[in-house]
């Protein structure tokens, strides 16, 4: 088809979500060379979009609803939907977006879409990665890519230089690790009490290890820091969004449950070690972390147990800390 000058992708979702959008904007380059892409999404998720250098601006879902909207100073040719939410269809098709692609299974879509692409991700074996892809089938880009072809098309390369005082944190000599033991709800999680057996079960001569989580995590993270004590830094609520994701990127590794540090992680190549129940549609082959060095941590097994006892997933529970201490041993080494 005709190469449209600009797009925009609709991403109003959290962290982890938009981070596995990103190789949509990539592929959109690879295609179109000279399209201006827009990343509609919430505030909190800028600094990510910021980050990724084949996006060329962003909008605020908030400044979209209200605001006149454009993509670099040109009115906006095509919207993608890529979460799909009503509000936003219907706002692109009342400021006149002109091709506005959404998917069959929104009957919304039926009425405030005019390109429409058939895709159920619930029950599908697609990662979450691929299924995002499958959306451009609309401008006839089909790219059926293997997940480690995804791995270069993250495009975290526009990252904040990191401040000195978090830059002091870093220890040269040992394999600087960060624990994200919560989720904000949005994941099954590990518990407190396996992080607490994990950092006893790592060589404090190899390793550096610091506690993540956002402000409002730090109250119920207390029971871990009780248990370890020095062994660990804590950093939850330090840092905004811009200087911990170039705080990643000077660690060398991530433990976390499936959530949006995790995915960061992953595109910007550290080892990035994700800890999930065998159950859908939350498992790891539709959630994995996309990187040159990740691993899922997961029972063998399909679970429906606990699909609605969110407070207590045994499989999850089943996860022994030695085999992630084994694991981030075996990083350590490679890199020595």
């Amino acid at each position: 088809m005709q190469q449209p000058a600009n797009i925009i992708i609709s991403r109003t979702d959290s962290i982890g979500d938009v981070v596995l959008t990103l190789p949509v904007a990539a592929v959109l380059k690879k295609h179109f060379p000279a399209i201006k892409v827009a990343w509609l999404g919430k505030a909190y998720t800028k600094p990510v979009i910021n980050a990724c250098k084949y996006v060329d601006e962003f909008i605020d879902v908030e400044d979209f609803y209200s605001k006149p909207v454009d993509v670099c100073g040109e009115a906006p040719q095509v919207i993608l939907h890529v979460f799909p939410l009503a509000s936003i269809a219907k706002r692109a098709k009342e400021i006149g977006i002109p091709l506005r692609i959404g998917t069959t299974n929104r009957l919304y879509h039926w009425t405030t879409c005019n390109k429409l692409v058939r895709l159920s991700r619930k029950k599908s074996d697609l990662h979450e990665a691929q299924l995002n892809l499958k959306l451009l089938e609309a401008l006839g880009i089909y790219e059926n890519l293997q997940i480690e072809n995804l791995v270069p098309l993250f495009g975290l390369q526009q990252l904040q230089e990191l401040k000195s005082e978090f830059r002091a944190l870093i220890d040269e000599h040992k394999f600087n690790v960060i624990l994200h033991p919560k989720s904000q709800g949005s994941a099954r999680e590990w518990g407190l009490e396996n992080f607490v057996k994990l950092v006893h079960l790592l060589d404090q001569n190899r390793y550096n290890i610091f506690i993540s989580g956002t402000p409002k995590e730090r109250g119920s993270l207390q029971p871990l820091f009780d248990a370890v004590g020095n062994l660990v830094h804590d950093i939850t609520g330090k840092m905004d969004l811009d200087q911990f994701m170039a705080f990643i990127n000077k660690c060398d590794a991530l433990v976390a449950n499936s959530t949006g540090p995790l995915h960061i992680a992953a595109a910007l190549g550290k080892h990035a070690m994700g800890i999930y129940p065998p159950m859908r549609p939350i498992h790891p082959g539709r959630w994995a972390p996309v990187g040159k060095y990740t691993t899922v941590f997961v029972e063998d097994k399909t679970c429906t147990d606990c699909s609605r006892n969110t407070a207590g997933c045994h499989c999850m529970a089943a996860i022994q800390p030695m085999s992630i201490q084994l694991a981030l041993d075996k990083a350590a080494r490679k890199l020595a």
